[in-house]
């Protein structure tokens, strides 16, 4: 099933009309027709089924076929530091970084960060990467999308910092701690964390970067013997840590029935959206 993301005034609507780019993105490229079912979602948590009533050249008119979903808000949210790799690498992790469920993404510039953005640059390549993480909600049947800063010296990212409950980064000092028994640490089950994940850039941190954040309460973690790239380390602990968040038991909204179940239990079909076969 396709999906496409609508704003939440229009997710509310029992009768959706679709023009521009999205309109063009599902008759043009995905190419639908008259009574196929098109899932809305608004970046936000709320999700609703479609079907397609009318086609015309340049719009689309959807009619609801199910009552308003809303995706309750984890009580545990990722929030991925990550010093900017260079070239396609950076958008590929985004896209997976997303796929991952993570809800903050920091691009952070470093002292050995290649990449060197002007101010108009960063609104440039903002731009842009919002836009792949947003097909990469859309693809994945994401109901929320991540927060997605503006690229940010790593001295403002401090504030940021101080607003996680556990800080982790991932290190090549001798000092560094291994990765499972830090997790093991963690308590999924407290509400309102915040859990944060560093990974540094191609050249690692330079000693006053890395003891800037370890100050600010990281815990230094080594991921193996071998040394990895950025957005390897990257998704290796995002990918831990969700796993790890998973105890937490975030709870979604049926629309059906009204009741609630784990979100690490039985999936309810009718509830979520599938869209694996979209382009």
């Amino acid at each position: 099933m396709h999906r496409q993301q609508v704003t939440s005034e229009e997710i509310a609507q029992e009768t959706l009309v679709l023009a521009g780019p999205a309109a063009h993105h599902l008759l043009h490229v995905l190419r639908v027709r008259e009574g196929d079912e098109v899932g809305a979602f608004d970046g936000a948590g709320a999700t609703r089924l479609y079907h397609v009533a009318e086609r015309a050249p340049d719009a689309l008119t959807l009619v609801a076929k199910q009552p308003l979903f809303h995706q309750d808000v984890r009580p545990i949210r990722l929030t991925l530091f990550v010093c900017v790799p260079k070239g396609e690498r950076m958008e590929w992790l985004l896209e997976k970084a997303t796929e991952l469920g993570v809800d903050r993404i920091v691009p952070v510039l470093s002292a050995r960060t290649v990449v060197r953005l002007d101010a108009r640059q960063a609104r440039a390549k903002q731009e842009r990467w919002l836009r792949i993480v947003q097909a990469a909600a859309r693809q994945c049947g994401a109901a929320r999308l991540p927060e997605l800063l503006p690229p940010t010296p790593i001295a403002e990212t401090a504030p940021l910092m101080r607003a996680c409950s556990t800080l982790i980064v991932a290190a090549l000092t001798p000092q560094a701690k291994p990765l499972f028994p830090v997790l093991d640490t963690l308590d999924a089950s407290a509400p309102n964390q915040e859990w944060g994940w560093w990974c540094g850039p191609e050249g690692d941190f330079t000693p006053d970067e890395l003891r800037f954040i370890l100050d600010h309460g990281a815990i230094p973690v080594t991921l193996g013997p071998l040394i990895l790239r950025v957005e390897t380390a990257a998704l290796y602990g995002l990918a831990n840590l969700g796993c790890r968040r998973e105890g937490a038991g975030a709870t979604r909204t049926l629309p059906e029935n009204g009741k609630r179940k784990t979100e690490n239990g039985v999936r309810d079909e009718r509830a979520t959206s599938q869209s694996t076969s979209e382009s």
